[in-house]
């Protein structure tokens, strides 16, 4: 039996630009300190592919969330754990468990603010920023960190950061496979599936970063193939699918936050979106929302700007805003880093 109330625990990474959403709830929630455990994982060694991970989560993500079942949450009652595997689903957890009517025994007394959205027309629109585009296949932040080169210099560049991950993962998953095979590891054919499928994907770009050393004329015809299509991948990401979620983000939004003059779930999910591509784009934490933007502009390319339809207010004007007007995701950066959960969270950095 336990002899303390349970705690919930958030596995996390600042390499998953998805993690950041679950930090940032619970700042914005007013979560104690004592409510939660948050343990790292390092993806850098492949942890998340580990048994003792896939326990808890047998899609080898982060976030994830382990919280006590609410029937257990008692010091004389064994404790029982769900996991809550994605980002989406965490924020709506962790929004609706601290609030007048929850029974998750929080401890803190900051205020707890509703962010799930007000009206149906709201939570429409939520559900398309958040779904459709943000967690979209055309805007993945994950992706597009591996498909930031787009040229022989960019490509080695990009190389130097993104080796050591791909190379601690490859050499996790090998290990893990040759256990299995010579029955070290005892795991089902699913996790053997998994890690077979994970390696194959990291292989993938091993073999593309691997040899960023040499200039495409000195790669046998192959090599010179495989890179062609990464650039050719890589340049459709950005130039076409990234400008057009954008544009959509652009359309949806009211501003300065995504439904208005205030903070719901969906800005912790561009909040941290936003966050990895103005740091794909060579953005820093200090860039203010225009200079942040026009950055992100002008690595999406070929002229693209997005419209300047937010109308600055009138006390933002006689505090020396340039210009009456800004992009709606210029608006937002402004808005967002004035915030202490966005000061916690990205303090050290974008990521």
């Amino acid at each position: 039996m336990s002899t303390q109330v349970p705690k919930a625990v958030l596995y996390y990474s600042t390499e998953d630009p998805w993690s950041a959403v679950a930090l940032l709830a619970l700042e914005e929630k007013g979560y104690g300190r004592d409510e939660l455990d948050l343990r790292v994982v390092d993806i850098g060694k492949g942890e998340h592919f580990k048994p003792t991970f896939l326990r808890l989560n047998p899609k080898a993500t982060v976030p994830t969330l382990i919280v006590p079942l609410q029937k257990t949450l008692s010091e004389d009652v064994e404790s029982r754990y769900k996991a809550i595997t994605d980002s989406v689903a965490i924020a709506d957890f962790l929004d609706k468990s601290r609030s007048a009517l929850s029974r998750t025994h929080t401890t803190s007394a900051l205020p707890a603010p509703v962010l799930t959205p007000a009206t149906i027309a709201f939570a429409s629109t939520s559900r398309i920023i958040i779904n459709d585009i943000l967690h979209g296949d055309d805007a993945d932040p994950t992706a597009l960190k591996y498909l930031d080169a787009t040229d022989d210099a960019s490509l080695l560049a990009l190389s130097k950061e993104v080796l050591p991950l791909l190379t601690g993962q490859h050499l996790t998953l090998s290990q893990l496979l040759s256990d299995s095979e010579g029955g070290d590891v005892h795991v089902s054919e699913k996790v053997k599936g998994l890690w077979r499928q994970r390696k194959s994907e990291v292989d993938a770009y091993l073999e593309i970063f691997s040899h960023a050393d040499k200039p495409g004329s000195g790669l046998d015809l192959e090599l010179k193939q495989k890179r062609d299509e990464y650039f050719a991948r890589a340049k459709l990401a950005w130039e076409l699918k990234l400008k057009e979620s954008m544009s959509m983000l652009s359309k949806e939004m009211i501003g300065p936050y995504v439904l208005g003059d205030q903070l719901s779930v969906a800005d912790l999910h561009l909040m941290a979106w936003l966050a990895r591509m103005i740091k794909l784009a060579g953005g820093s934490f200090s860039d203010d929302g225009n200079t942040a933007i026009a950055k992100l502009e002008n690595r999406v390319g070929n002229g693209f700007k997005l419209p300047q339809d937010y109308h600055l207010s009138e006390l933002q004007r006689q505090e020396g805003a340039s210009a009456a007007t800004q992009s709606k995701l210029a608006a937002f950066w402004d808005a967002v880093g004035e915030r202490a959960s966005w000061k916690k969270v990205y303090g050290n950095g974008l990521y």
